[in-house]
């Protein structure tokens, strides 16, 4: 204390970097110049007769893996949104509940390989000329393997609120919106994280068809996981295959890893072994 003012003198201690500190820095990074550079070779240019070939080798799966993990969060994202908007307005009037549920049943029951049939001529008509048109096109196929499961489970998430959180939040006079981010998406929260696991889980299964798109009679093939075994397989080369059997099955821990960490945040009461 200083004798003169009587005034405390407080020392601000500076903690100095850690080595997790850097690392986890370099991480960010890293994700953010890879993410960036996937994001500008999704939107370049695109002739026909001059579609980049499917390289077989090793090497290039880290980025394949990259460009398809990124098709794989924009559906997701996608999905999100589409949920937000369509189960909502289903879960809170009933009129609408009669006619947006039966729709989506009917969506639900179409293959995932019924939806290209159409949407990849729209997309690459919509884009001519850029590769913007064909990976649209994959990541639309991609998000309708997930955006209904995705869409039921908050809409059984909204239906099922208790009634004395509802007065609670009309008590504290929340607007629509207030109820929707502090009412609604907390509550719904956990069941819709574990769908976004098993849909992002589910739309694994069609990247081979995502990624191989045929229209007008031809093929075109986007960079990425499913192509690459697409293109090994039609050349008959197991070691390929193999190869990116064990690469894709890297990505699904580390994905499912990061997916766990964000359910035990939202969700604290669930245990991991």
């Amino acid at each position: 204390m200083n004798q003169h003012s009587g005034a405390f003198i407080r020392v601000r201690h500076w903690r100095h970097p850690g080595w997790r500190d850097v690392v986890a820095t370099l991480l960010v990074l890293a994700i953010v110049i890879l993410l960036g550079t996937g994001a500008h070779q999704m939107t370049t240019r695109y002739v026909a007769a001059q579609e980049p070939p499917i390289f077989l080798s090793p090497t290039v799966l880290p980025g394949y893996a990259l460009r398809t993990t990124m098709r794989m969060l924009a559906a997701l994202i996608a999905s999100l949104i589409f949920a937000f908007a369509y189960a909502t307005p289903a879960a809170k009037n009933r009129r609408a509940e009669m006619v947006l549920i039966p729709v989506l049943d009917v969506l639900q029951s179409v293959p995932v390989l019924g939806y290209l049939s159409f949407t990849v001529v729209f997309f690459v008509s919509l884009f001519p000329g850029n590769w913007l048109g064909p990976e649209l096109a994959a990541i639309f196929a991609i998000f309708t393997a997930q955006a209904w499961n995705m869409a039921f489970s908050f809409y059984q998430s909204l239906s099922t609120i208790p009634t004395d959180l509802d007065e609670a939040s009309r008590s504290l006079r929340f607007s629509g919106w207030q109820r929707f981010w502090r009412l609604d998406v907390p509550f719904a929260m956990p069941g819709l994280v574990w769908n976004m696991m098993m849909s992002m889980s589910g739309g694994w299964f069609f990247v081979v068809a995502s990624e191989a798109i045929t229209v007008s009679g031809q093929t075109i093939l986007l960079p990425g996981i499913g192509s690459y075994i697409a293109t090994a397989i039609e050349k008959r080369d197991l070691p390929a295959v193999q190869g990116s059997i064990l690469f894709l099955s890297l990505v699904f821990v580390i994905v499912n890893l990061l997916t766990d960490v964000v359910y035990a945040k939202v969700d604290p009461m669930v245990a991991y072994d």
